[in-house]
């Protein structure tokens, strides 16, 4: 039998060995960087020496490498919210367009997954509800790796996309909307107390690609917290139980969250300020004809490759958001 107290210090001791290997990752970086400057002058001074202009090409490649090590050290530096370490749940939500914005919902959805698959991250599908004739009408998905809250944080908004739609015969230009909702995935079990009374419990059947139970029992579980209105889903598990399970653990973190927000500041910080999914509230545009252009209207970045940012490619509007917030809240000089 274990010491009291045992549990507790192995969780302890595995938050100092991640505490650790973040630091001694850091310095590793920071050594890069060094050596990098180091070689880039080495190779200015032969240039310089020999008078050979056939080196510069070279001299700018490792600039250019050195420049793109040292900007993602430095927005890294811009993670430092309470939260921004944790891993990250995403939710989709299709809204004003009809079978175009759920197909919207699905591109983002894979725009998303594809970013964290080159970040390295693992992701996994919670909750699924599939369009009633193409796409995705919702979808929630958990990205785990270090920082991905810190990172998607900047993708809590809505989402516009403007083409000319597939699913009209006419083929006219379309606008569709699509909201995305980002929290922090707070690992531990929070300590916060919930009235059974205040919660309704839903079951329905899974749908959506997934284990054995896929569309075969009402194993999916839906809690609706009544008096905050906030509602959480799992379809993933097993079982009817463990669905139940993870989802309060989700509604715990979600009121946990709440509790620390001491005023309306604080709220937006973590979860961004809930509008309609419509004209006019959209936090990026991702137009497609009659050009092509992705621009995000709160740092006014843009990407003339549209396809390119649709294949995951979203590190210049993150970068972006982080630079801007970190000006307008002062933490950056």
């Amino acid at each position: 039998m274990e010491a009291p107290g045992f549990w507790d210090d192995a969780e302890k001791s595995q938050e100092a060995m991640k505490e650790l290997k973040t630091l001694k990752d850091s310095f590793e970086k920071y050594n890069e960087l060094e050596q990098g400057m180091e070689d880039i002058e080495t190779l200015i001074q032969m240039a310089d020496e020999e008078n050979d202009a056939s080196l510069i090409p070279e001299v700018e490649e490792e600039f250019a490498a050195f420049e793109a090590k040292f900007d993602a050290l430095r927005i890294g530096t811009l993670l430092s919210g309470e939260y921004d370490k944790d891993n990250a749940i995403l939710t989709l939500h299709a809204g004003a367009g009809g079978t175009e914005a759920c197909d919207w919902c699905q591109m983002l959805m894979r725009m998303y997954t594809r970013w964290a698959d080159a970040k390295g991250y693992k992701t996994e599908v919670v909750d699924y509800l599939e369009g009633d004739e193409a796409g995705v009408k919702a979808v929630t998905i958990e990205i785990e790796g270090e920082n991905a809250y810190g990172y998607l944080r900047s993708e809590h908004g809505i989402h516009r996309l403007v083409r000319i739609s597939p699913f009209n015969a006419a083929g006219k230009r379309q606008t569709s909307f699509v909201s995305c909702d980002v929290m922090p995935d707070i690992e531990e079990d929070v300590d916060i107390e919930i009235n059974d009374d205040d919660l309704r419990i839903d079951t329905y059947r899974s749908s959506g690609a997934g284990g054995q139970h896929i569309n075969k029992t009402s194993s999916a579980i839906r809690i609706t917290h009544m008096p905050t209105g906030i509602v959480v889903q799992c379809q993933n598990e097993r079982s009817q139980h463990q669905n139940k399970e993870k989802a309060m653990q989700m509604l715990k973190a979600k009121l946990y969250l709440l509790k620390q927000q001491e005023n309306a500041e604080k709220t937006s910080d973590i979860r961004g300020d809930v509008k309609d999914v419509n004209f006019g509230s959209q936090i990026r545009s991702y137009v497609l004809q009659p050009y092509t252009m992705v621009k995000d209207h709160r740092t006014n970045a843009e990407v003339g490759n549209a396809q390119s940012v649709l294949d995951g490619n979203i590190d210049p509007f993150i970068t972006a958001y982080l630079k801007w917030q970190a000006v307008s809240t002062g933490d950056e000089e």
